[in-house]
């Protein structure tokens, strides 16, 4: 896939590896899984919707559409549409595709069965059936159980001054750590997410070194 599609990236003033950086923060500063790939993997026009009805790769349509729901889960519709609405699920699916190495597509794969194991010991049912507040629940435990795990693998050397931001890890990273790496990298690269969760203004525009914020505004987005 080499071609952009125009609800990601295309038109939105945003560079994918200033997406990435921006991913990085949101992240506390850790390193990506998927290095240089993920600023090589694009995504053709009309991949995200062949993805929700035709699923992509090793992912089938009922695949992508639990991702969907993991990623709405992660980033819900508030004043502005969520994750779902963003395709986010789909690019999810693309990006393991298409970025991933081998060894990630399988513990990204693993990780999906983790979340319905989990969802069945501690609803009863799946994912897709859990309410909202028993999917949150759960996959605050997840995160809470990946920062652990990450915490205990990663040097604080390497924690705290990472050489770049998108080197590959040592050690395999926690599958839900990868689902909510590509979460917000899904998000904040499609329009919804770039031009409605964050205020925007297209470049070339006044450079202001220092904007007061009024209580409870919205952040302006970088340029590109």
């Amino acid at each position: 896939m080499n071609a952009p599609a125009s609800s990601h990236l295309v038109g939105s003033g945003v560079s994918r590896r200033e997406a990435v950086q921006r991913v990085v923060t949101l992240m506390g500063g850790l390193t990506l899984i998927g290095g240089e790939r993920l600023l090589t993997a694009t995504v053709a026009p009309g991949a995200l919707d062949q993805a929700l009805t035709q699923g992509v790769g090793s992912f089938n349509a009922a695949d992508v559409a639990l991702l969907d729901e993991i990623a709405d889960t992660i980033l819900p519709a508030t004043a502005t549409p969520g994750a779902k609405a963003a395709k986010t699920g789909a690019f999810m699916a693309v990006m393991v595709t298409d970025a991933y190495s081998d060894a990630n597509q399988q513990i990204f794969r693993t990780g999906m069965m983790a979340v319905e194991t989990a969802c069945q010991a501690a609803t009863k049912g799946s994912f897709m059936q859990a309410t909202p507040a028993q999917r949150v629940a759960l996959l605050e435990a997840l995160d809470r159980e990946q920062k652990t795990y990450t915490e205990e693998r990663t040097s604080p050397a390497r924690t705290r001054f990472p050489a770049t931001p998108l080197a590959e890890e040592d050690a395999p990273p926690h599958y839900f750590r990868l689902m909510k790496e590509l979460t917000l990298l899904g998000y904040f690269t499609s329009e919804i997410g770039y031009t409605q969760a964050l205020r925007y203004r297209e470049s070339p525009g006044r450079f202001d070194p220092d904007v007061p914020l009024a209580p409870g505004q919205k952040s302006w987005a970088p340029h590109g």
